[in-house]
């Protein structure tokens, strides 16, 4: 069975994040790069690819160095066509748009594998019978104490009992810890914001606030010594990973950086199969695992099969957003906490077609 086609598409939906009218959003839609593979004898397989505004340089990545690599290719032999080609790819880059489409791919080969097997992604992985798994709400950035605590209070109201920031600020942090009290569980992720003697004065900072962990908080993310100083420098637990891609990598964050929590990404790291070993690192070194997983489709469903399976303590994060449609979906959206996890082979889910049509970028 050969890998026939690859078709990277762009959807681009608008939401709503809870910001007051006006506000300046980071992203002015939603954008996700889909990765649909079919075979020679027609099966077809999705995966998603890191997008965002990065979208356009992964595609291209896709078109013009997975394609003609990966066509051909025995599709059922996931790790042989992954190692190939990331051999055949590596001088390109062992991370970014080369590896965000390599991770599309692989997603997509585990929904095939899933398929042809008749079983759904968990089991395939050696998960057990589960209906559901935790979720958290992650809230995007709103460098405003009153929206935050708002948003984190009516997400609360939603029947979560954890949620993540994205702020950078203590007064969000202090104004949200009073809003939803001191039995939810609160993060924060500041996406790589300080460099290391600010971050450790930050962490510090924030200590009052009982915080679950600090997600990224060191300039530059691969100076993982001065990373090293600042876990071991607060009693705020330090979490770090989706900016990471290597299993190499992912040993210096535990062994140099001394985080307490790794973060892969599914869309960024080399998809399941990456997850698969990055998983089993973390687990042999004693470091828990918290997927990074801001995704509505292939990705999101591919962190619940991981979780559900490989990472049965870790919740699932859920993108605390309203988005006018949604190209997946196959009831993962959270409810009253808990995430769905599908039971139809492979990933799980069906794409709407009509929505993917309607929201596609050319």
């Amino acid at each position: 069975m050969k890998i026939a086609r690859i078709e990277p598409i762009v959807v681009a939906v608008p939401y709503d994040y809870g910001a007051p009218p006006g506000t300046a959003k980071r992203w002015p839609k939603m954008e996700t790069l889909l990765v649909r593979v079919e075979t020679d004898d027609g099966v077809v397989g999705w995966g998603e690819a890191f997008g965002f505004a990065g979208c356009a340089a992964t595609r291209t990545a896709i078109e013009t160095l997975v394609t003609p690599h990966a066509i051909g290719r025995d599709a059922r032999d996931i790790a042989g066509t992954m190692a190939h080609l990331q051999r055949v790819l590596h001088l390109y880059g062992r991370s970014g748009p080369i590896v965000y489409a390599l991770s599309g791919l692989d997603i997509a080969l585990w929904d095939i594998a899933g398929k042809l097997a008749g079983m759904p992604l968990y089991l395939m992985l050696g998960g057990q019978p589960v209906e559901r798994i935790p979720a958290y709400a992650s809230l995007l950035r709103y460098d405003n104490p009153d929206v935050a605590a708002r948003n984190a209070a009516d997400a609360v109201g939603c029947g979560y009992k954890s949620i993540k920031l994205h702020e950078i600020g203590v007064a969000e942090v202090r104004a949200v810890r009073a809003a939803i009290g001191p039995d939810i569980a609160l993060t924060l992720d500041t996406n790589c914001r300080w460099p290391p003697e600010e971050a450790l004065a930050q962490a510090r900072a924030m200590e009052p606030y009982d915080l679950t962990w600090i997600e990224e908080p060191v300039w530059p993310p691969e100076d993982y010594a001065r990373l090293g100083e600042v876990s071991r420098g607060t009693k705020v637990p330090i979490a770090v990973g989706e900016n990471h891609t290597t299993l190499a990598e992912f040993e210096n964050l535990i062994d140099i950086g001394r985080v307490a929590y790794v973060q892969p990404s599914v869309t960024k790291a080399g998809g399941v199969s990456e997850m698969r070993k990055i998983i089993a690192l973390a687990d042999a070194r004693g470091v828990a695992v918290a997927p990074h997983s801001p995704y509505t489709g292939p990705g999101l469903a591919a962190t619940i099969h991981v979780c559900a399976s490989l990472a049965p303590a870790a919740a699932c994060e859920q993108y605390y957003v309203k988005l006018e449609a949604r190209p997946f979906d196959g009831g993962m959206g959270a409810r009253n906490g808990f995430v769905t996890v599908p039971n139809a082979a492979g990933l799980g889910i069906d794409p709407d077609l009509d929505v993917i049509a309607r929201y596609r970028v050319t």
